[in-house]
Parts: C-alpha cells; structure tokens; sequence
C-alpha cells in the first residue's frame, strides 16, 4: 500500500433500529497515518460508525472497504487488519501486561515464534517498562488504557478504531494516551477516533468529521472549521451573578453562550474590534462590573455551537 492510500473509505453508510435513524448517508475517508475525528454529541452516531465499519454491526445501506476489503462480504479479511479499543477496557486486571499482550496475541493466531519478540517491541515502543510486569489491577487509568490500546496493536493493523479512549481519565492520564495516538500515526497507522472532547479532536486529527442526529454536518480541517465559523468571540467575566443577568439581558441571548458558574458570557463578534469596543461600552453604561474580557479566534467549542446549535458537547452521560 502506497503512501497517502485511503485506508478506510466509507460511502453513504446507513443504520436504522426500527424507526430510529442511527446514522444516515455518512461518507469519509482515512489515509496513512491520518487521524480522522468523528466528533459529535452524545447519541449522534459515532460508536454506530465503528461497529459497522468494525464489523460488530450490520450495514443497512452504503458500503465500506478498509484495506480495501469490503466491510459487508469480506468481514474476516477486514477483521485480520484492524484493531479496535472501544469505550471500555479489555485487558484482563489479573494479568500483567506483557500477559495481557501475550493472551490477545494468542487469539490473533500470531504464530508462536513472533508473539515474544512482537510483545517486546510493543512495551518498548508504548514505555510500559516500568509496569509492564505488574498485575493490571495495579495500574493508573492512563497505563489501563494504554495497554487497552496497545492490546489492539498486536497484529500490526493497518486500521485502528479507538471510540472515546479517554473518556474517564484524568488530564495526566489523557496526555499519555494522546502520546500514543501520534506515535501511532506517526509510523503510518491509519486511525478513527470518536471523542466527545473538542480539545482532544483539535490535538490529535488531521480532519474532523462532526456528525449530528446520524447526519455529517461539517468535514474539514480543525482550523479551517475554526476560520469557516465565520466569527471571533468575546469571552467577558463578570464580578457577580447581577452583573451576569444583567449583562445577558443587554446584549441578548441568542447565539450567546452562558456559564452562570464561571460568571463568564461569549458573545460572537462579526466585526472585530469596533463591535466588541461597543458592547464593552454599552455594558459600563449600564453599570455592569467587568472582571476581565477577551476578543479569541473561535475555538472547536464554537464551531460546534455554530453547527449543531448545542454549546458544548455533554460528558458524563450515558453514550450511544
């Protein structure tokens, strides 16, 4: 497979369960060593994506190749050159990791006389060393998810499907696992990556598709959806929730984002500096204690509320 070969290619892909639409019409594609992020809202779609092109479910209408093996007729082949991490983790916390590693190798059918030095590759390239031969149960969460992540590497895939692998960890833990992603992309790893993080999108993919209600809404680039959202923000901080109140009663509500516990309002600016110079004054006229302001470029937080009309992507909830 040449450099820059589309790896995974789907066309129109469609599920349906019973009446309700999971996904429909999605289409995208993913080279060498591309990250793709599949980015959208709690019950959007995402997971429903991975397992049709994972093969852990059906595919009502469209088609999908990966390695350029078809998803619907060939699900073995695909099975052969993918790897998966999915919400949660697989690795078994009795074993230790290089037994962990040994056991997926086995159900891979590696043949015996390359699951040593495999193994020994995969600890040395993801620094587990240092825990490598301690039970699983000992681990943090980002060495757990680490693991989980390297678990799927054992065969070599060309394709590897990682859905939220972060969600849960905590900031240290979350850095560990994006370390991996590059370095995986790095040596050529083709890879799709669900998150409900805008910051991890923006950090690790080369594209991003936002996906709403099963339907793709916005594929591009994460700075060219920043600079097609067509607007700056103004980020203003208020001394207390009067300020606040009275502040999103001036300036309105509409496309306004509101933190009522961070005291904090963003306002979309069409026309720079002048507008935002205009809204400060307009708020100091009618009394309104400002703490602290900034005019910023549109953040993927912005974008998304641009597209999907939701300020920001839950966490904490029940998934898809």
């Amino acid at each position: 497979m040449s450099n820059n070969e589309q790896v995974i290619e789907a066309q129109g892909l469609t599920k349906h369960f019973g009446d309700a639409v999971a996904v429909e019409g999605v289409s995208f594609s993913v080279g060498q060593g591309e990250v793709l992020g599949l980015l959208g809202p709690n019950g959007a779609g995402k997971t429903t994506v991975v397992k049709m092109l994972t093969t852990l479910t059906s595919i009502d209408r469209g088609s999908a190749t990966v390695a350029g093996h078809d998803v619907s007729s060939d699900p073995e082949r695909v099975r052969r050159v993918i790897g998966l991490a999915g919400q949660a983790a697989a690795v078994d916390e009795k074993l230790t990791a290089r037994e962990n590693l040994e056991l997926f190798a086995r159900l891979y059918k590696l043949p015996r006389p390359h699951r040593r030095t495999r193994i020994a590759e995969l600890v040395e390239q993801f620094d587990m060393t240092s825990f490598a031969d301690r039970p699983a149960s000992t681990y943090s969460g980002g060495q757990r998810r680490r693991l989980d992540i390297v678990a799927a590497l054992v065969v070599e895939p060309l394709a590897l499907f990682l859905d939220e692998p972060t969600t849960g960890l905590d900031p240290r833990s979350r850095a560990e696992v994006w370390e991996s992603v590059r370095g995986l992309a790095s040596t050529g790893t083709a890879i799709l990556l669900t998150t409900q993080y805008l910051d991890e999108a923006d950090q690790l993919a080369d594209e991003i598709l936002v996906i709403d209600r099963g339907h793709a809404v916005a594929a591009d680039t994460p700075e060219q959806l920043k600079k097609e959202a067509g607007r700056d923000v103004l980020e203003i901080h208020f001394a207390s929730d009067t300020d606040l109140t009275t502040a999103t009663g001036v300036l309105g509500q509409e496309n306004t984002t509101i933190d009522r516990a961070g005291r904090q309002l963003d306002v979309p600016i069409t026309a720079g500096a002048a507008q935002s110079l205009d809204l400060l004054r307009r708020l100091d006229d009618d009394g309104v204690t400002i703490t602290d302001f900034q005019l910023r470029r549109p953040t993927l937080d912005d974008v998304f509320l641009a597209l999907t009309g939701s300020p920001t992507i839950p966490t904490g909830e029940a998934r898809q």
